[in-house]
């Protein structure tokens, strides 16, 4: 089932609005949060489309994510990572954490270790790298827009 970039925005933002329940925050973070998701999901959607890797178009939709989320962070009236940490939580590489896991596991048992390992050691690299890249471009704004985002709870 292909997803289009409207569904891809949407399931984003659901899903990062629910990430951002758990931790109660102000009524009005939840929609900046889901606006910031939507939109930083829907830009990996577009690169991955348009034949970026997973790794780049992560790292460009969390620095979007970034520097949306200090934008937002005054009108929100909470810290820039309230909004910036549950609208990247969905676009964690599950599956590719799951294939990682599989891999290590077929490892342990299989006669076919080769096979299992090569499995492993691709998908932890992918895994570990997007994280990487995430935490980066969820950064660099923070730093770059240092007043904005250390006055906008005052």
């Amino acid at each position: 089932m292909e997803l289009t970039v409207w569904e891809d925005i949407f399931f984003g933002a659901v899903a990062s609005m629910g990430f951002a329940a758990i931790s109660n925050p102000p009524k009005k973070s939840l929609k900046c949060c889901g606006l910031i998701a939507g939109i930083g999901h829907g830009c990996r959607f577009l690169l991955l489309e348009h034949g970026w890797g997973i790794v780049a178009g992560s790292f460009v939709a969390s620095f979007v994510i970034g520097i949306l989320a200090v934008l937002l962070s005054r009108r929100a009236k909470c810290p820039a990572e309230c909004l910036s940490f549950p609208a990247l939580l969905p676009m964690i590489p599950g599956m590719y954490a799951y294939k990682m896991v599989q891999g290590l596991v077929g490892c342990m048992g299989s006669a076919d270790y080769r096979e299992y390992f090569d499995m492993f050691s691709y998908n932890l690299i992918i895994t570990f790298s997007v994280i990487l890249m995430m935490v980066i471009g969820i950064t660099i704004p923070v730093f770059l827009m240092k007043k904005i985002s250390f006055t906008a709870t005052k």
